[in-house]
């Protein structure tokens, strides 16, 4: 089912070549993301250092985790929350598995009824979200990103739907969200930038490549599942940037991540 079309590429990278051009130029955005690489790099580096605040420190650049996970991880504790995510990116387990087992060991409320697990759902969402952005930032090479917005299973949705040869009317697609799936996109996208002469960061293009597709979606829909903090982000690049957690720091160095969210 991952039928995806050669001409739908070169409509998002040109879009994103053209945002780029028009602002700080590719290779700022390339640099943020080798920046947000080094800050993950140097908090996994060395557990023995990953404490609550360094959590929080990584949570701040993943923006589908960042106003929801942090009060899950404090709730859990610095010492599991260390060795749980050495296991995610030091593990020698399948991968599926490390996700997995990461997203399961978090404290989620309790609670009976349609909120309830709505709401456990989303917190859910957003710890794979975030363990997928460790994978892909601690060895952007080794592991594609695997977050929920470059596809989401459940939905049908995300960004590799817009590059795939497929009707709008087709409601669900039957596609896996698993490391496989996305590994052979992001080998597809490579492919496709080595077609245009590019070699040099390809990963990062990649991502970039998948972050214009998504952008380009939500901006052509009357509404999206990233919600009103991603609308706030008026222009496509403060939306590109905000997607993929390299948008600029608040006035004052203001944190952005929610602290204190009820558990119960």
């Amino acid at each position: 089912m991952l039928r995806l079309d050669d001409s739908r590429f070169a409509r998002h990278f040109s879009e994103f070549v053209s945002l780029a051009g028009a602002g700080a130029g590719l290779d700022a955005y390339v640099a943020s993301l080798e920046a947000k690489h080094r800050l993950f790099t140097g908090a996994l580096a060395a557990p023995q250092r990953l404490d609550l605040e360094a959590a929080a420190t990584l949570l701040e650049a993943v923006f589908t985790a960042r106003r929801k996970l942090y009060p899950l991880i404090e709730a859990l504790g610095a010492e599991e929350f260390r060795d749980l995510a050495s296991g995610l990116v030091h593990g020698e387990g399948a991968l599926e598995v490390r996700l997995s087992a990461f997203c399961d060991a978090l404290p989620y409320p309790d609670g009976v009824g349609r909120e309830a697990r709505a709401a456990r759902r989303k917190l859910r969402g957003a710890a794979l979200d975030f363990a997928a952005e460790l994978l892909h930032f601690a060895d952007p090479v080794a592991h594609p990103l695997m977050t929920r917005w470059v596809w989401d299973a459940s939905t049908s949705s995300g960004a590799l739907r817009e590059l795939m040869d497929v009707s709008d009317s087709v409601a669900r697609i039957d596609l896996a969200a698993s490391p496989e799936t996305f590994g052979a996109a992001r080998a597809w996208l490579i492919e496709r930038l080595a077609g245009q002469g590019i070699y040099r960061d390809q990963h990062w293009l990649a991502d970039l490549t998948l972050g214009m597709a998504y952008v380009s979606y939500f901006r052509a829909m009357t509404g999206g599942a990233l919600g009103s903090d991603f609308t706030r982000a008026s222009t496509p690049e403060d939306q590109l940037r905000k997607l993929l957690g390299i948008d600029a720091e608040r006035p004052g160095g203001r944190s952005r991540v929610r602290r204190a969210t009820a558990l119960h």
